[in-house]
């Protein structure tokens, strides 16, 4: 179903694959959030209700509607891969229709069982919807526009989010006496934005099942943990699932404690309060959009260390902000926003928000692009229950600190601070964020990094990728351009260069040593090698044997063709261009790294990928005439 890529990701909304998903998704958010905000306020200040408290009101909605995340996630994967997507996406909108019916009289006649009861209901219509709404999009989009699509989602939720508040707090603050009244307003509003949301869904072209042969197990306990089980067998997917979950956690510590820091700390009204959720809004939004623009349109989990530092950084400086502002009155929006220590504080909100955004989009991505598309919408409910069982953590914890006598900004600068642990955590474990961080860091802040061909590197598959070596650094561009991990293939010697020795090791680089120095270990690189393509992995190696002493390509040694006689597959030719006289190639006599910025920064460094050649197609001048050919002037 995919199709070639879009300009960028606006040119989605008007393609009939994406546009009416994403409306259907938008919409929908929308609603629960205009419902939940307005019944909130509904039994904070219009009715009196004594078994739910005005001080409990958020804390109980919140947890009822989480709580079908964590009984039913389990059950929703399976009927996602089980059946088309699109059927399922029209059958939740009909069932969100019924609710708001449901709601609809609560509002009137101001039932307050009856809406807890729609809240629960809702979050049932979002444990089901969520499934499909990340096993739909690697359906429809191709590598190059996962990223995007996945930004636009997230953005459009975190705007649907920060509308459906807006819209259902000035909707329960209508007077009584008005032409209409303010729980009737909500409760036709809620109802008009589920019959858009199930008219949309009507457009949601077919997206036929992954795994129609799927027993279905109705065992939400037995099922939950078989999901959990099921996303352990990928590393990188399960650390992956641990990082958005911990991204949630993170987030829900802001999200609930804006309240009482804008009362308390910052010393405003309400307004101040949804203040701060505007700017939180909008920094995860421009955040998600970014990354496509980051990320040169492929998958590009690099950013998310860049994230998760940012994240660090800012929450810190909030902490720092906020911490010692003179008390006063309560101030109103204006006023507070007239004061300058105040701007401050909504700049960090908003950059700690945007690197949020920054983090959890490219491991949306990854993990629907590494998932295997029988299992994916099981291994996103697997996310699900993992999400809601991160927040529920985050509110225990959060509110165990503030009955310690922490303070508010205090609670923010320990988030800060486990926020760099558990990401320094995260990316040892898994050594391939980062790498792409480096590779990112590399090919971003000290060259100015050109990339055409790439995409002649395929997302599938084992391939041989057969590369020019001019520099210490070639293997970490190639990282860089690369829509997933590469193996390398590398002479034995360079592993004792520091730091970049160290990195290889990371990647998990095969050293080789020439055949007439250590036969042994010459075979044993081959043999590894040999296991990185049975694997269906990228095999990257250096045909050259060494790095140019002169900025020449050199002759092709046989090695290669070594490889190709035990596992034929595809070679992908590929070239590095102007790296010759930087830092890091072989120069002044044969030496490398001895003169610093001697090209200075931001040089013009390129990389060229041409079209696979079969195995059978290979020869060492052919392949050596092909990497010629694309080798820049």
């Amino acid at each position: 179903m995919h199709q070639d890529p879009q300009p960028n990701q606006f040119a989605l909304l008007r393609q009939r694959r994406f546009a009416p998903f994403f409306w259907t998704q938008f919409l929908g958010a929308a609603n629960d959030n205009v419902f939940k905000f307005a019944f909130t306020m509904l039994v904070t200040y219009r009715i009196s209700v004594g078994w739910l408290p005005p001080a409990m009101a958020g804390l109980v909605i919140g947890a009822v509607f989480i709580l079908p995340f964590l009984l039913f996630s389990a059950t929703s994967g399976q009927i996602a891969d089980k059946f088309d997507k699109a059927r399922l996406t029209r059958m939740v909108k009909s069932l969100e229709l019924a609710i708001m019916l449901i709601g609809t009289a609560g509002l009137f006649l101001k039932l307050v069982p009856v809406l807890l009861a729609c809240i629960f209901l809702l979050g049932l219509h979002s444990t089901l919807f969520g499934p499909v709404k990340y096993a739909y999009l690697p359906q429809h989009l191709s590598e190059r526009e996962l990223t995007g699509g996945n930004g636009m989602i997230e953005m459009g939720t975190f705007v649907a989010i920060l509308l459906g508040n807006v819209v259902g707090g000035v909707l329960i603050a209508l007077p009584d006496d008005a032409w209409l009244p303010a729980a009737e307003a909500v409760a036709l509003t809620c109802l008009a934005l589920a019959v858009l949301g199930r008219i949309t869904a009507q457009y949601v072209p077919a997206t036929p099942s992954t795994e129609p042969g799927l027993a279905i197990n109705w065992n939400p306990v037995t099922e939950t943990w078989r999901n959990l089980q099921l996303a352990r067998g990928n590393v990188v997917v399960y650390r992956s699932l641990l990082g958005i979950s911990w991204m949630w956690f993170f987030g829900a510590v802001f999200l609930s404690q804006f309240p009482s820091f804008a009362k308390d700390v910052l010393h405003g009204n309400e307004h101040v309060a949804s203040l701060l959720l505007v700017v939180f809004s909008l920094g995860i939004g421009v955040g998600s959009l970014l990354c496509e623009t980051f990320s040169h349109r492929h998958v590009e989990i690099g950013l998310v260390p860049l994230g998760a530092i940012g994240m660090s950084v800012f929450a810190g400086d909030l902490y720092l902000a906020s911490r010692a502002l003179p008390p006063a009155e309560l101030l109103t929006l204006s006023a507070f926003l007239a004061q300058p220590a105040h701007w401050r504080v909504l700049a960090d909100l908003f950059a700690l928000s945007l690197f949020a955004g920054l983090y959890s989009v490219p491991m949306y991505a990854l993990i629907q692009l590494r998932s295997p598309p029988s299992h994916r919408a099981r291994i996103i409910a697997a996310n699900n229950i993992l999400n809601a069982v991160f927040m529920i953590a985050s509110s225990l914890i959060v509110g165990a600190l503030l009955s310690a006598g922490f303070t508010v900004p205090q609670v923010f600068g320990l988030t800060a601070l486990a926020n760099l642990a558990v990401g320094l955590y995260i990316f040892l474990l898994v050594p391939e964020y980062l790498l792409r961080f480096v590779a990112f860091m590399l090919s971003r802040c000290i060259y100015r990094f050109r990339v055409t061909g790439d995409e002649h590197i395929p997302v599938s598959g084992a391939a041989l990728i057969a590369c020019n070596h001019v520099s210490y650094v070639d293997a970490v561009l190639l990282m860089a351009a690369s829509p997933r991990p590469i193996r390398f293939l590398m002479d034995h010697r360079i592993f004792a260069v520091p730091v970049l020795g160290w990195l290889f090791r990371l990647a998990k680089a095969i050293p080789i040593a020439p055949r007439s120095e250590d036969p042994a270990a010459y075979e044993a690189a081959l043999a590894a090698a040999d296991q990185v393509l049975a694997e269906g992995d990228l095999l990257g190696i250096f045909p050259e044997g060494a790095i140019t002493r002169d900025g020449t390509l050199g002759e092709f040694k046989g090695g290669l063709m070594k490889i190709l006689e035990r596992r034929p597959v595809p070679v992908v030719p590929v070239a590095l261009s102007h790296l010759w006289g930087s830092f890091f190639s072989r120069i002044d006599g044969g030496r490398a790294m001895v003169r610093p910025f001697r090209r200075g920064l931001f040089s013009q460094v390129g990389l060229a990928a041409g079209a696979p050649l079969a195995p059978g197609e290979v020869t060492l001048p052919v392949l050596r005439q092909r990497v010629q050919a694309l080798i820049q002037p």
